[in-house]
């Protein structure tokens, strides 16, 4: 889950299907809600991360 830093704008909410670094440390490769494809993602302080289930 990321928290919009913009005023308005909602969270957004995916899946992380990889860990491409050590220990489970990012990269990531996360699907995003509504999208098909997944994508490298960096965390940041914005980011939440819950198991399944867990929200």
């Amino acid at each position: 889950m990321i928290e919009s830093a913009q005023v308005g704008q909602p969270p957004r909410d995916g899946e992380v299907l990889e860990v491409r670094g050590p220990d489970g440390a990012p990269p990531w490769v996360v699907r995003w809600s509504g999208e098909d494809v997944g994508n490298l993602y960096f965390p940041g302080p914005d980011t939440r991360v819950s198991p399944p289930g867990k929200d």
